[in-house]
């Protein structure tokens, strides 16, 4: 018996040490030396050095001054994130979309971009589509009191074209620009 307890063992703690301890360190490793800044979280920081959010993860801005991001389903926390799972058929998702559609109806605009109705699957995405976030401009410029065509020069410089899939806006890096025009 003493046999096979002993290999048994000595794989399992030999596997414990490989699994569990050198393939973490050897990955965390060379993340931190091929990728430090994503490997890090790709923090977002401000002029003075303070951590304003993570690249990766949409923020709730308020107030009419502000691009807003798509909604969430989890109030934008990581540890609650992920979809409401309610189905297109459900009466409350229903009631959201229609009351989100009410409050953000702009009438010269015509109707809501869809982005800005519907959560992503994380419930944390930061990036809308360029329509999306232009559609917003009205509100932004008239909180502002900055031309139009201004916020629309901002919103084409943080317009992202990934190599593949449509372009897209970072609206926490839009918003950092913009906090920018005031200073």
């Amino acid at each position: 018996m003493n046999a096979y307890v002993r290999p048994a063992l000595s794989l399992a703690l030999l596997m414990t040490l490989v699994t569990g301890a050198l393939y973490p360190l050897a990955v965390t490793g060379i993340a931190q030396v091929a990728f430090p800044e994503q490997a890090n979280g790709s923090l977002v920081l401000d002029d003075q050095g303070q951590v304003r959010g993570s690249a990766l993860i949409a923020q709730a801005f308020k107030g009419d001054g502000w691009f807003h991001a798509r909604p969430s389903a989890g109030a934008y926390a990581t540890v609650a994130s992920g979809a409401s799972n309610l189905s297109p058929s459900n009466p409350a998702l229903a009631e959201r979309v229609k009351g989100d559609a009410a409050t953000l109806y702009q009438a010269p605009q015509g109707p809501v971009p869809q982005a800005l109705l519907t959560t992503s699957g994380s419930g944390l995405d930061p990036h809308l589509p360029p329509e999306a976030v232009a559609y917003q401009i009205p509100r932004v410029a008239a909180a502002r009191q900055l031309p139009e065509e201004r916020l629309q020069a901002l919103v084409e410089e943080a317009t992202l074209h990934p190599l593949i899939g449509p372009p897209v806006v970072n609206v926490l890096a839009l918003n950092q620009a913009l906090e920018h025009l005031n200073h």
